[in-house]
Formats: C-alpha cells, sequence, structure tokens
C-alpha cells in the first residue's frame, strides 16, 4: 500500500494567499512522486472551536465532525503542514484543528513549509514544532520558507529560486520517516503472540 502524505494548508483567513502555494505544493509532490498526496484545506472542515468534552487521548468522540476528523487525520502516513506566520506564531485554526485529536497524529512523520513577511514564517514553523512533539508527530529538517514579499510582487505566486528543491528535499526526508514509522505503528498494533 503506498504512503500517503497531506498537504494541511493550515489558514481560513479570507483573501489568504495559502490557496496559491498549496496548489503549487500538492502540484509539485505529486510530480516528485513517492507518496499518494492529498490537500486538507482547514476552511473546508467545519471544526469550530474545540467541543470535545473529553481527553482526545481516549478516542471518545460525542461528535460527528470530530470522528469524521479522527479518521481522516488517521488515514494518513505523514503531513505536511502550510504555514503562514501571524504575530510570529501560527493560525489558531491550525492550533485548534490538532488538538482535536491525539492518537490519530501518534507516530507520524511531518514537514513545514512556512511562508510570511521577511522572515518568512520560520517564527511559525519553529512554534509548530514544538506542539507537533508533543502530539509524537516526527519533524523532519527541511523546511522550504517563502517570503510572501517577492514571491507575490505580481498578486499571483511566483515560487522563488530553489524553492522546488528544497520542497524535494523536504519530501524524500518525510518520505522515508513516514515509511520508518509506519512500520513502528504497525509493530505497535499488534498483538503478541503465546510462546
Amino acid at each position: 500500500m503506498p504512503l500517503r502524505i497531506a498537504l494541511i494548508l493550515g489558514s481560513t483567513r479570507p483573501g489568504r494567499r495559502g490557496d496559491q502555494i498549496a496548489a503549487w505544493a500538492l502540484q509539485a509532490a505529486r510530480a516528485h512522486g513517492g507518496a499518494e498526496y492529498e490537500l486538507i484545506d482547514l476552511a473546508d472542515h467545519d471544526l469550530g472551536n474545540l467541543d470535545e468534552p473529553g481527553n482526545p487521548n481516549f478516542q471518545q468522540y460525542q461528535h460527528d465532525h470530530t470522528r469524521a476528523w479522527g479518521a481522516l487525520i488517521d488515514s494518513f502516513d505523514g503531513y505536511v503542514f502550510l504555514v503562514p506566520e501571524y504575530n510570529h506564531s501560527y493560525p489558531g485554526a491550525l492550533k485548534n484543528a490538532l488538538d482535536y485529536v491525539y492518537r490519530e497524529w501518534n507516530d507520524k512523520a511531518a514537514g513545514i513549509i512556512s511562508y510570511g513577511g521577511w522572515a518568512a514564517g520560520a517564527r511559525a514553523a519553529e512554534a509548530l514544532r514544538l506542539v507537533l512533539a508533543e502530539l509524537q508527530v516526527a519533524t523532519v529538517r527541511a523546511q522550504p520558507t517563502i517570503s510572501t514579499h517577492p514571491s507575490f510582487h505580481t498578486g499571483t505566486f511566483v515560487p522563488q529560486e530553489g524553492l522546488n528543491t528544497a520542497l524535494g528535499t523536504m519530501l524524500d526526508q518525510v518520505i522515508a520517516w513516514s515509511s520508518a514509522l509506519r512500520r513502528v505503528r504497525q509493530t505497535r498494533t499488534q498483538t503478541p503472540t503465546a510462546a
């Protein structure tokens, strides 16, 4: 069964630039190969503010939207987060989506594509790494960064020199780690045999 990697667009803001970056990243990832890629746009999922009363570690979800979100997240072996920087961090909509479930994220790999002003979203990515570590998601080192000033100087996203190479390097790392962690998950779920 091929690896499945989700590209998660972490902004729901009207007029966002991330949808253009996501379209480029999805097309480039599919051309790169090595896995099946699917875009998850948080704007398409009506999660609202976290409304589950229980601890997500126990997976005792009371709402259909949580069960659907959990099943979707669980169906992937790895992730690529497309994250803008808002006030030195990442959007609240992404934090909310991460917090809805827990075990569904565990023992998976992730890469981050950050974007923003002159810092190119680097501070948002660093903040995101801390949360992903707590969710037991292993983030890879390679990180494409996009400064929106030169990349959108025409009003439309134009990938800057070297960005496709950076994306390919990150995807190779996510693919390798996702494959290894799939084996970890399989080992974890196997029932021990009697001696």
